[in-house]
């Protein structure tokens, strides 16, 4: 993420000199090696050990980085819309339309699934927020935005209907991201007014917040510029009909005056999610300074959260200097751009030298573990619910409801001979987990019951002899005419 908004704000710097065009496209090449390299790593890591995608996934902060891979992923695609595609033809514009949807529909997946994992199988409280709990939501917000540059392609290409439905399912992404982004605003705020800012190691992930606001932005700005664009070509409105007939849509005129006037609706509210992300920069850089000036603040892999939030508030920046014509944004957007390039190659440098040197990555769902990889993950549900009855679990029977519980004996000591069902089928690892599950429970049971016989021996023992004052013991109470009998325990 951080080595490829480094190559697309180079590429779209406003205030151009000879050679940076070749050294954007130099990192580009770099970004497409690295993301290629490290994709490779995590298939080849979970196709090795299967039980280890599942026990990252219920880890609940590893799991959120799921968004970076979406997100990394956009800024190829935005390279090649942005390098290649004038250089090497169309054919670099087909291949960038197509990767955009497969990216927006893994961004969908992230996005709804990993808040759903969060919602049944993480455990969470509220002084455990952080800014990571952005990056599975803002993971839509940059699939909108590399939408509306892969639409402002296909325009220049003439696939104008086409790039209509790129800006319709890009205005969907961004309903889907910038809102939710804001509630998890809302709640990091609460977190660091009361608990305080996070601990050095995570200090950096002040900057996040940034991330949705920089390319809610931008995205905005850049779907509003396509509408317009769309308008021009068509004659009418790109979101609408065709065609000056009553119920057909509006007409020419019409449509230029609604895209004109949505684009001007869009620039307010850009600069209002710029507004808010100025205030997020400004709190992020006194956080991280205060922080610095009062511990050691220590390296590790969450340093690279600097780049990619500030790099997309460069991006939106400098997209606002110029749908304004403004000198000060555009200088603003220049100096963040430079600030992000210098971060990325000291991040670059010390990322580097610590992965040669054996000492920079680290996983926290492996190090739970004791460093080797489950053999098996339970689906540890986290919320409360009522187990379903054992007659409708999977190979129940009349007779006996859960066949394989006879693999263990009344000690618990486990049987090798029963591994299968009676009827041959052999065992799945939810039927293990619900063996130990029940196994423990029937144990329990026992205990339970031989306390309850202790306690009412002792009971019994006590009312003959007196009690130690009178007052305690059983006492049989006649209920109805039926002659039904209540034992109520009498207490002093």
């Amino acid at each position: 993420m951080g080595t490829g908004i480094t190559a697309i704000l180079l590429h779209q710097l406003p205030y151009q000199f000879d050679g940076l065009e070749t050294i954007s496209n130099v990192i580009f090449a770099l970004n497409v090696v690295l993301f290629a390299l490290i994709l490779a790593l995590s298939i080849a890591r979970y196709v090795i050990w299967p039980s280890m995608f599942w026990t990252m996934l219920y880890h609940p902060t590893q799991s959120l980085f799921l968004g970076t891979f979406p997100m990394g992923f956009t800024t190829i695609i935005n390279m090649m819309v942005y390098s290649l595609v004038p250089a090497w033809g169309s054919g670099w514009l087909t291949a960038a339309h197509v990767l955009w949807w497969i990216d927006s529909a893994v961004a969908i997946v992230i996005a709804i699934g990993i808040p759903f994992v969060q919602f049944t199988r993480h455990s969470q409280s509220f002084d455990n927020i952080s800014g990571v709990w952005f990056l599975p939501v803002v993971t839509t917000v940059v699939a909108a935005a590399t939408g509306g540059t892969v639409a402002s392609a296909l325009i220049g290409a003439g696939q104008v209907d086409e790039a209509r439905v790129v800006v319709v399912a890009s205005y969907i992404l961004w309903g889907t991201g910038v809102p939710l982004s804001m509630m998890l605003m809302t709640l990091y705020y609460a977190r660091l007014a009361i608990y305080k800012i996070p601990p050095a190691a995570m200090i950096v992930s002040a900057f996040l917040p940034l991330g949705p606001c920089g390319q809610g932005a931008f995205g905005l700005l850049q779907l509003a510029a396509d509408l317009v664009e769309i308008t021009r070509l068509t004659g009418s409105f790109a979101l609408g009909g065709s065609g000056g007939a009553p119920g057909r849509g509006l007409d020419s005129e019409s449509a230029h005056l609604v895209s004109y006037a949505m684009q001007g609706a869009s620039i307010l509210v850009a600069l209002v999610i710029w507004g808010v992300g100025l205030v997020w920069l400004v709190l992020a850089v006194a956080t991280i300074a205060d922080m610095t000036a009062a511990s050691f603040v220590p390296f590790n892999m969450g340093w690279w959260g600097y780049t990619f939030p500030l790099g997309t508030f460069a991006t939106a920046t400098t997209q606002l200097g110029r749908m304004l014509d403004s000198r000060a944004f555009l200088v603003l957007g220049t100096v963040l751009s430079a600030i992000v390039a210098l971060l990325w190659l000291g991040l670059f440098v010390v990322t580097g030298w610590k992965a040669v040197t054996g000492t920079m990555f680290f996983s926290p769902c492996l190090a739970e573990q004791g460093g080797s990889p489950p053999v098996l993950v339970a689906p540890a549900r986290k919320y409360a619910y009522s187990p379903r009855p054992p007659s409708q679990t999977r190979g129940a029977s009349s007779l006996s409801p859960l066949p394989f519980n006879r693999s263990r004996n009344r000690s618990g000591a486990r049987d090798a001979s029963h591994d299968h069902h009676r009827d041959g089928v052999p065992r799945g690892p939810i039927e293990r987990v619900l063996e130990v599950f029940i196994r423990d429970k029937s144990q329990d049971a026992d205990r339970d019951a031989d306390a309850d016989r202790d306690r009412g021996r002792s009971q019994t023992r006590l009312d003959r002899s007196g009690g130690g004052g009178g007052g305690g013991g059983l006492q049989d109470d006649v209920v109805g005419g039926a002659g039904e009998v209540r034992t109520a325990e009498v207490r002093r």
